[in-house]
């Protein structure tokens, strides 16, 4: 238990001398000592310098040694994959990107080719082998259903249906393998990286290309029977065709459903980003825009929150990006007339991809779990 005390203590903080791991962790210098000689034969640990330009004797600082495992995070979307690998410290050492559109037929029989040759890529670019990769987390649309181990909730990704795709994919990378539903790790990367560190319940909503929500209650993910929790594009919502392959939130509230509704007010735009930057621009027909994306918006949440009852919601996303504050409180005006629950209600704030940040998260724990395991 001290071990691993002490190795997350270094993740955390970075390098650290015996003297500041002994505060943290309450042990002794003696016990400290022995702890970080038994972690540095181990390899674990190494020492990285001396704290200099201070009074007395200068201290050994350790940290942990980064290259005693390297993980792998997967974000799949319609038109490719992105990769990038990372050693134990969550440094990104390599990144790759391969173009590749789903519903295209010569990409169907190629998922596992295509995952591979987006890892080998971002290998590639941090100058490591196969052999050198501990975990491979993939993130991706739908949802792996724990009874069939077939991926759902993603008709636009035909390729990745495959009653065995967990087990080509293990087999294409060298690794074990987890897919885990894109929305649910833009959570994780809100719950360790962003602003809901400190909520252990909140809901998390991805309005882009397509839509879903994160429900994450008591700390824990909610995945549902059949992974399909949260899976709120389905769901129906006034104003929106109901068919079972589709409608609902996602035809109002996805990206190219904010184009569609910017350009029957009379804005013109390619993407969801620049229609709401016109709009928040565009007196009139711009505020009309928005007041009526903050009513969709809080339409949807409402049927979430009178059921879960978070105590925070955070909308991510491009819509959510694009809108920016301005949609936020109207969506929260609107939210405050449709449900008795008062959520606090935020943006996301995380750089980059949330989805790769998750993915990340998550290989890293499980790397972390079994290579410090000093038992």
């Amino acid at each position: 238990m001290n071990d691993r005390s002490a190795l997350d203590l270094l993740v955390t903080h970075g390098p650290l001398t015996r003297t500041r791991l002994g505060e943290l962790t309450g042990l002794s210098k003696p016990t400290a000592s022995q702890l970080l000689g038994r972690l540095e034969a181990a390899g674990l640990v190494r020492g990285t310098g001396n704290v200099t330009g201070r009074p007395g004797p200068s201290a050994r600082l350790y940290e942990i040694a980064p290259d005693i495992a390297h993980v792998a995070a997967l974000a799949v979307d319609p038109e490719g994959i992105t990769a990038v690998v990372a050693d134990i410290t969550g440094r990104v050492l390599g990144e790759h990107r391969v173009q590749a559109e789903a519903a295209a037929e010569r990409v169907r029989n190629r998922t596992a080719g295509l995952v591979a040759e987006a890892l080998d890529g971002a290998l590639a670019a941090a100058g490591l082998g196969r052999g050198a990769l501990h975990h491979t987390v993939i993130g991706t649309p739908g949802a792996l259903d724990p009874r069939t181990g077939t991926l759902r909730y993603a008709p636009h990704l035909p390729g990745w249906h495959s009653p065995t795709l967990r087990e080509d994919l293990a087999e294409a990378t060298g690794t074990p393998v987890v897919i885990e539903n894109d929305v649910n790790l833009a959570a994780v990367a809100e719950q360790h990286d962003g602003i809901a560190q400190d909520f252990d319940d909140f809901v998390l909503v991805w309005a882009d290309c397509g839509v879903g929500a994160a429900v994450v209650l008591g700390g824990a993910l909610r995945r549902g029977a059949t992974g399909g929790a949260g899976e709120i594009g389905y769901m129906p919502l006034p104003g929106a065709p109901l068919t079972r392959d589709g409608g609902g939130c996602q035809t109002l509230i996805s990206s190219p459903a904010v184009v569609g509704l910017a350009r029957a007010l009379g804005i013109d735009a390619a993407t969801a980003t620049e229609a709401l930057d016109r709009a928040a621009a565009t007196p009139g027909p711009g505020d009309e825009v928005l007041a009526e994306l903050g009513r969709r918006l809080a339409t949807g949440l409402a049927a979430v929150v009178a059921v879960v009852d978070p105590e925070l919601v955070v909308l991510s996303g491009e819509v959510g990006r694009a809108g920016g504050e301005r949609l936020r409180a109207l969506v929260e005006a609107e939210l405050s007339g449709l449900a008795l629950p008062r959520p606090l209600l935020r943006l996301s704030t995380l750089e980059g991809s949330p989805i790769l940040v998750g993915a990340l998260r998550t290989a890293l724990t499980a790397a972390r779990d079994a290579v410090f395991d000093t038992t």
